[in-house]
């Protein structure tokens, strides 16, 4: 029996590859169909690639898009680590912290607070903007596979924009993953207004955002691919702690929101209080490995090192593997994901 599922990418920059790993899993199960997909950031980039390839080629070229989105992040043409030499890899955290506290990673935070990103003038160019523009968007944009949502922030009002269909373009991709303290805004046509206006990364409001993926033409299963831990078991002390922290909280709080909307929503149905059929009731599941990710901070996710890219994608792999063993038979029949425990 075919297992049809919703996929909710986050964004978090290189850490991004995490969610590659996962991805790389989940094509591997014949009866597991991706019938939708809402990305914000690299969540948009992981989704893009997904889309293209699967268009192109199936399972098979959707991985293989995965691939060469990832090594064109990292800039190498391979950047697979044989097994046995992964034992001896830095561990993750030390690799991170080692480029936190370096002297060209602090000098570059501290020169970008103090620099505009208008302040390049010509000499300016988005880095991602040469890897967005070699994907196909007549595929991408394509009615087969999975239906596709784009997610970024509205300068002007501050609200989300979804991005879909027709509209999916490469400056929508580079808009929702434009960190306004590192990119100049964005512009293209507003899906609303119709109007040329700027945006900025999504994971301001929708981290991604969930509501699309409310139609009731996609399955009732939701996979969230959480990338931003939502719990740390340690207060942060140090400027860039407290730093890291803050873009974890506000990354999260958009997802939150809506994770509360929708466990609002199952207990008005199980209550009786909602005639049946007249709102969705989602059956929510998250992978992450919040372990690994507590230990990685803002310069991993800036910097893409390779090494750090294969760890976090065999990481994706792993949480992946050990969802679909523990909770994959759940999928089309219960929820896995304790949303009340959450929020109580």
């Amino acid at each position: 029996m075919t297992r049809r599922i919703n996929l909710a990418l986050q964004g978090g920059g290189a850490h991004g590859a995490f969610t590659w790993g996962v991805l790389d899993r989940l094509l591997e199960e014949d009866d597991i169909e991706i019938a939708g997909i809402s990305g914000t950031s690299a969540g948009a980039l992981n989704g893009a690639a997904l889309k293209a390839g699967m268009v192109r080629g199936g399972r098979d070229g959707a991985r293989a898009s995965l691939e060469w989105l990832w090594r064109e992040v990292a800039g190498l043409r391979d950047i697979s680590i044989p097994d046995w030499m992964r034992a001896w890899l830095p561990d993750p955290g030390i690799v991170s912290r080692t480029v936190q506290y370096s002297l060209p990673f602090a000098t570059g935070e501290a020169v970008g607070r103090m620099l505009s990103p208008y302040a390049w003038g010509p000499l300016y160019q988005n880095p991602l903007e040469r890897i967005i523009e070699r994907l196909d968007f007549g595929e991408i944009c394509a009615q087969e596979g999975p239906e596709f949502f784009v997610c970024a922030t509205s300068v002007r009002d501050g609200k989300v924009r979804v991005f879909e269909g027709d509209r999916l373009c490469p400056q929508a991709i580079l808009a929702s993953a434009c960190l306004p303290t590192l990119f100049q805004s964005v512009e293209l046509e507003d899906p609303e207004t119709g109007e040329i206006e700027a945006f900025w990364d999504g994971g301001y409001t929708g981290n991604p955002a969930l509501f699309p993926l409310f139609r009731h033409s996609l399955p009732d299963d939701l996979l969230i691919v959480n990338i931003n831990p939502i719990e740390r078991p340690t207060v942060p002390v140090t400027p860039p702690e407290i730093q890291n922290r803050i873009n974890e909280i506000s990354f999260n709080s958009s997802l939150l929101r809506e994770l509360r909307a929708i466990e609002f929503v199952q207990r008005l149905i199980e209550a009786g209080s909602i005639k049946d059929g007249a709102m969705k009731k989602l059956r929510v599941h998250m992978v992450s490995d919040d372990a690994l990710m507590t230990e990685l901070s803002v310069a991993t996710k800036l910097v893409p090192l390779p090494s750090i890219i294969s760890q976090l994608r065999q990481a994706g792999r792993a949480a992946a593997d050990g969802f679909l063993a523990e909770h994959g038979a759940s999928l089309g029949v219960r929820q896995t994901a304790d949303l009340r425990a959450m929020f109580t």
